[in-house]
């Protein structure tokens, strides 16, 4: 499960990169400006737009991320979830005043709803945590247009949290919800902090 994990993952994330590569050429193109910070074509817009859209998990090209996250160790799944949002919200945070903005917020609403709305129907905690990413990372895709400083602090506080629910939950050794109510009464110290963690996401 591991290895079909990773798999998805790679052949997503290089999708995307040669998305990034495909908008800066076709801005080149027509404009000669191969700068992607500094996109001018409509088409290289929307195709930037979607491609880091790819890379962060946001609604439509969300389906890899919670089937990746579920068939990742817990520590992997960390990282997956945090490090490796860092360099996409980067170049988010940088490109952001060349994305298409109907694009970007159409795209942000529909993960902030369908994030929450998920992940209210799911058992396994892997999968909550997957589309608690997807909904708050739509949260920042609203932001940055208005304030791209107040997205790097949001994704900052996002880290904070998922560190420390997925450091509990390794700790607890849990994966769904009902085990996880079994554990109560081994360390209660322990998954009282996890629930107020849950409840933050």
């Amino acid at each position: 499960r591991s290895v079909e994990a990773a798999t998805k993952y790679f052949l997503t994330q290089a999708a995307a990169s040669a998305l990034v590569l495909f908008s800066s050429m076709t801005n080149a193109w027509h404009t000669g400006q191969w700068d992607i910070t500094q996109l001018t074509h409509p088409t290289s817009s929307l195709i930037l737009t979607s491609a880091i859209a790819m890379k962060l998990g946001l609604v439509p090209f969300h389906f890899w991320f919670p089937e990746v996250l579920q068939g990742s160790p817990l520590t992997t799944g960390l990282l997956l979830s945090t490090v490796m949002k860092l360099p996409p919200i980067t170049l988010l945070f940088m490109t952001s005043p060349s994305l298409n903005p109907t694009l970007l917020t159409c795209m942000a609403v529909l993960s902030t709803a369908l994030g929450g709305w998920m992940g209210l129907n799911q058992t396994q905690i892997r999968k909550i945590l997957a589309f608690s990413s997807i909904s708050h990372l739509g949260w920042m895709a609203i932001i940055i247009a208005y304030n791209p400083k107040l997205t790097l602090l949001n994704f900052y506080l996002y880290t904070l949290m998922t560190t420390a629910v997925f450091l509990a939950l390794n700790t607890i050794k849990t994966h769904n919800l009902s085990t996880l109510m079994t554990t109560w009464t081994k360390i209660p110290s322990l998954n009282a902090m996890l629930f107020l963690t849950l409840l933050s996401l």
